[in-house]
């Protein structure tokens, strides 16, 4: 059956609760690192009319909880973190029809909207691995009142946002910023992650490495990675962390897919690298994330 006639069937029962308000997850006035940091206005816009919404200039981050139906939730939860190059945020088909998706097989999800562009004299990933640890941790402090299992809050990213799920996985609950004691007093690592044709993975004076600041232990959570052959870029680099999880006996499932590109999210496209979403709701059934 097409995944897009499920989600249509689903429709009416995800719409039922629909998103919440968006919560900052910094207090007004203390985004660390943002002291002096001038940015345009945030905005929102398909400017390539190909029905992707595009976010721009984020100073103000944000988590936006999307409830799963009740009679379907499971308890399990997963924070969506979209691509974009760490420069905008792909926030449609990379993030609220993911959420969308994970609502309609009982799943709970939150929508990141982490720092976007790139902060001159730091690491690419630096404010977005700020954003993505609070959020974890911030979700795990929401879990009763949400009804989640503070024990099941994975991850789910694409391309940037892909390597920033890997990133948070492999943290080692090591912040990169100071923590408060009311929003961080709960692990800031995902139970389980799902890293989407991920990006940046790859070392590049080793080309048969991860990049140094991955690393992978014997505490790395389970993980399911998806990539197309055709990601001329970037699959490399999900074969090199497969393999990686694989020495490290840690739990991980690959999909390599034979025809597709990269940035395909959760598009309706002819190519079987469409079902992507489908080989995921097996992969949490099979790990237990989908009982109840």
């Amino acid at each position: 059956m097409k995944r897009s006639f499920i989600l249509a069937l689903l429709t009416p029962l995800i719409c039922l609760a629909g998103p919440q308000a968006p919560i900052e997850l910094w207090p007004a006035g203390e985004v660390p690192g943002e002291k002096g940091v001038e940015l345009p206005e945030e905005s929102s816009a398909d400017k390539n009319k190909d029905g992707v919404i595009r976010i721009s200039n984020v100073s103000v981050p944000t988590m936006t909880f999307y409830p799963a139906p009740a009679e379907k939730n499971t308890g399990t939860a997963v924070v969506v973190a979209p691509g974009g190059g760490y420069s905008i945020l792909a926030y449609s088909h990379e993030g609220s029809d993911v959420c969308d998706f994970l609502n309609s097989i009982g799943v709970n999800a939150i929508l990141l909207k982490y720092r976007v562009p790139r902060r001159e004299g730091v690491e690419k990933h630096h404010a977005p691995l700020q954003d993505a640890q609070r959020a974890i941790s911030m979700v795990r402090k929401n879990a009763e009142a949400w009804k989640i299992n503070p024990e099941r809050v994975g991850m789910l990213g694409f391309s940037a946002g892909g390597h920033l799920t890997v990133l948070t996985m492999t943290s080692q609950e090591k912040r990169s910023f100071e923590p408060d004691h009311e929003n961080d007093i709960h692990s800031c690592v995902p139970n389980f992650t799902v890293p989407i044709y991920p990006a940046y993975l790859k070392n590049e004076k080793d080309q048969n490495a991860l990049s140094p600041e991955i690393v992978i232990t014997e505490k790395t959570p389970p993980t399911f990675i998806t990539v197309a052959h055709g990601d001329r870029r970037f699959a490399e680099g999900s074969a090199l962390l497969y393999l990686e999880m694989f020495r490290k006996k840690r739990q991980c499932e690959l999909h390599i897919y034979g025809h597709g590109g990269h940035g395909f999210g959760i598009k309706d496209i002819p190519e079987k690298v469409s079902d992507w979403p489908e080989r995921l709701a097996d992969w949490m059934g099979a790990m237990g994330y989908l009982t109840k």
